[in-house]
């Protein structure tokens, strides 16, 4: 299929869904893309085109493209307009992705089901009438409606693999400091990393090596080194007893596991991550801190409105809290506290890999399985606590604290709701990640 020809095939299923899933916020000018798209084809027919030439693209509406809408899915920034290319950005264009339009989000990334977006809730379209997941919602929902090929998330806690589970496609959060952020609106500078998502894992790999590497423009990213996967290979199960997982998810991740096995003849052992249940306890205090500061420069005098005025009560919540424990009284000793805890997190996992201090019997493991969620996508609207909704990423938040890599892959349905799967792996090791997420995909 040429370009033009699968530009028009996702313009025609944005037409006939959007209103409904609301995934995109903003689709750039038919004209133009049409223009850009015979472009495409062109240097394809000469033999010049860029890797992504023929795929159709959206971003998350919190990273940098220029000439269009960066709202982060809030009145804050309601009329901005991005004034340069994100580095992402930057790379997708110069290998001919062409990129169709700016994906709805939970405000500011704040949130974890898609309903805080200030310009109305995004639909699952793979479960109708159930969140979508979070913050990345828009861009799990327009590639599981088929309105374009792949996209890009921003994960902080889980919130490229969180939406990609609930709604059946495959989300991918790579190694910290692996993909610039350069142009990214993040939520938490020392836990986001923008990200992938398609319909295979193919796809995501694709757009991964595309975006990686290290950047000018952002100090602490960096080339890293991959190894492929062994003959031999070892996978950890994670203990998730202390997490409450709901029993129908973890029956059928364990059935997946099982197949895994049979099939390709790896090995299995039991691993155990100590202290893992602090994550959500670790996470929230340094995303609150670091969310604050951010924040700080949304005063209304230099672009957009001054955030406490316009914002949801999420974003509120978070300015609120990251400025309490700010206070100079506590002299930093609680977000401090914080990335001590994250560091210990950050060791155990790389103690669990290396098969180090017993967290790993009888040697090191090439990565570690576990459901994406705990439970089940809830309904649009449900009467959720706070506490609840910040559980959902308790499986998710840790490789964001450690800065591993990690992927949700489709693994089946409960009570007719997607679910997906979790593979982690090491720090830089994407290649090994993609080889062992394939091989499950194709179970």
């Amino acid at each position: 299929m040429t370009t033009l020809a699968n530009l028009k095939q996702k313009l025609e299923i944005i037409k006939q869904k959007n209103g409904k899933i609301n995934a995109l916020l903003q689709v750039r000018d038919e004209k133009e893309l049409i223009a850009e798209a015979k472009e495409i084809d062109e240097k394809i027919t000469k033999g010049k085109a860029g890797k992504l030439a023929g795929k159709i693209i959206a971003v998350k509406a919190n990273i940098n493209v220029k000439g269009l809408n960066i709202s982060c899915a809030s009145k804050t920034l309601g009329n901005y307009k991005g004034s340069y290319d994100a580095t992402v950005i930057k790379k997708i264009k110069e290998e001919n992705g062409l990129i169709i339009g700016m994906c709805n989000m939970d405000e500011f990334a704040c949130g974890g089901s898609g309903e805080t977006s200030a310009f109305g809730v995004c639909e699952n379209p793979s479960a109708l009438g159930f969140i979508p997941g979070g913050s990345s919602s828009g861009s799990a929902a327009s590639v599981a409606s088929g309105m374009c090929d792949m996209a890009l998330g921003s994960d902080t806690g889980g919130s490229i693999r969180n939406p990609a589970s609930h709604c059946g496609v495959v989300g991918m959060k790579p190694t910290y400091s692996s993909v610039s952020r350069y142009g990214l609106i993040d939520l938490s500078m020392s836990l986001d990393q923008i990200g992938p998502l398609g319909k295979s894992v193919k796809d995501c790999e694709l757009l991964f090596n595309v975006i990686k590497g290290k950047d000018n423009c952002d100090s602490i990213s960096q080339n890293g080194k991959s190894e492929k996967l062994g003959k031999s290979v070892i996978i950890g199960i994670l203990d998730t007893s202390e997490l409450k997982v709901d029993k129908k998810i973890s029956e059928l991740i364990n059935r997946k596991i099982n197949e895994i096995v049979k099939k390709k003849k790896w090995k299995l052992k039991k691993i155990k991550i100590p202290n893992i249940d602090l994550a959500v306890e670790t996470y929230y205090p340094l995303v609150y801190v670091e969310f604050f500061s951010g924040t700080r420069k949304f005063d209304g005098r230099r672009y957009g409105m001054k955030i406490e005025d316009v914002a949801g009560k999420e974003v509120l919540r978070r300015i609120l809290g990251g400025g309490e424990i700010s206070k100079a009284e506590y002299g930093g000793r609680y977000y401090y506290k914080a990335l001590k805890v994250k560091r210990f997190i950050e060791e155990e996992f790389a103690k669990a890999f290396k098969g180090i201090q017993g967290c790993t019997p009888q040697g090191g493991i090439d990565c570690i399985i576990s459901p994406i969620v705990p439970r089940l996508p809830w309904k649009i609207g449900e009467n959720i606590s706070v506490e609840e909704a910040y559980s959902a990423d308790a499986l998710t938040i840790p490789s964001n604290l450690a800065g591993n890599c990690a992927i949700s892959v489709p693994c089946g349905k409960v009570d007719g709701l997607p679910i997906g799967i979790q593979i982690i792996c090491d720090k830089f090791q994407e290649e090994k990640l993609f080889e062992i997420a394939s091989a499950v995909e194709k179970i």
